[in-house]
C-alpha cells in the first residue's frame, strides 16, 4: 500500500479495476504510487493501462522512457492528441510513431492513418495506396486547410481516386486545389491520371466556381472541359 500523507490508495487486486482506472487520471497521486501500479502483472499486460501510466504527468521520465516502447500504435496516436498528456509523453510517441513508419505493414499504416498526428501527415500523403489514403482522409483531426497544404503536384491516380471517394468532394477550396493539383500533374512528365479523374471535381463546384477555376487551368483539355462544363447550356447535369 502507498501512503499520501494521511490518505491511503491501495493497488490491484486490493482495488477493483474500474476504481483504479480512475485513479490513474488523478493529477496527484502518492509518491511511488504510479511505479508500484506499473510493475503489476495485470497492468503489463493491458495497453489501455500502460498508456495512462506512460502519460501522466507525475510519471518519472525514467519510467516513461521504458512504458511507451510496448505502447501499440493506437495507443501511441491516443497520447498525441491528449492535452492532458504530459508534454513529453507526447513529444516521444510522435517521435516513436515517425521512427516505426517506415518499418510497418500496409494494414497498421492503414490504422495509424485514420488516426495519425500531424507530424506524420506529410509521409502519410507520400503513401501510393489508396486505402491508406482513404483512411487518412477520415482522421477527425484533418482540417480542409491542412489537406489543401498536402495537394500539391504531382497528383497519383490513388490520390485522385482516394479524393474523389472521400467527403471531402463537398468543400469548393478542396475542389479548387484538386483541380489545380491536377492542371499541374498533366502538364508534367509521367503523368498517371486520366480527364476523368478531374470531372467529378468540376461537378462538385458552382457555375461560378468553374469558370474561376477554368481560369486558373493552363492544360489545354482540362481547360476547355471546365470551361464547357461553366456554361449551363452545354452542363451534362442540367
Amino acid at each position: 500500500m502507498v501512503h499520501n500523507g494521511r490518505v491511503e490508495w491501495s493497488l490491484p487486486p486490493q482495488l477493483p479495476w474500474p476504481q483504479f482506472l480512475r485513479l490513474l487520471r488523478h493529477p496527484s497521486p502518492p509518491k511511488g504510487w504510479l511505479e508500484a501500479a506499473a510493475e503489476i502483472p495485470d497492468v503489463q499486460r493491458r495497453p489501455a493501462l500502460l498508456r495512462w501510466l506512460a502519460q501522466h504527468r507525475k510519471t518519472s521520465a525514467q519510467l516513461r522512457a521504458t512504458l511507451l516502447p510496448r505502447l501499440s500504435l493506437r495507443a501511441l496516436c491516443d497520447i498525441t492528441g491528449d492535452a492532458s498528456a504530459h508534454p513529453q509523453a507526447r513529444t516521444m510517441a510522435n517521435e516513436r510513431l515517425q521512427a516505426q513508419w517506415s518499418g510497418i505493414t500496409t494494414g497498421e499504416r492503414r490504422i495509424l492513418a485514420l488516426h495519425a498526428p500531424r507530424q506524420l501527415w506529410p509521409s502519410i500523403w507520400r503513401v501510393m495506396d489508396q486505402r491508406v489514403l482513404a483512411g487518412f482522409l477520415q482522421n477527425p483531426r484533418l482540417g480542409h486547410e491542412a489537406l489543401v497544404a498536402l495537394i500539391q503536384p504531382p497528383l497519383s491516380a490513388a490520390h485522385a481516386e482516394a479524393l474523389t471517394q472521400s467527403l471531402w468532394r463537398e468543400f469548393i477550396p478542396v475542389a479548387h486545389q484538386v483541380l489545380w493539383a491536377m492542371d499541374q500533374t498533366f502538364r508534367g512528365p509521367d503523368c498517371t491520371l486520366v480527364l476523368g479523374h478531374a470531372a467529378p471535381w468540376i461537378r462538385a463546384l458552382p457555375m461560378e466556381e468553374r469558370l474561376i477555376a477554368a481560369a486558373r487551368i493552363a492544360h489545354p483539355p482540362l481547360r476547355k472541359m471546365t470551361r464547357a462544363w461553366a456554361l449551363p447550356e452545354l452542363d451534362p447535369e442540367g
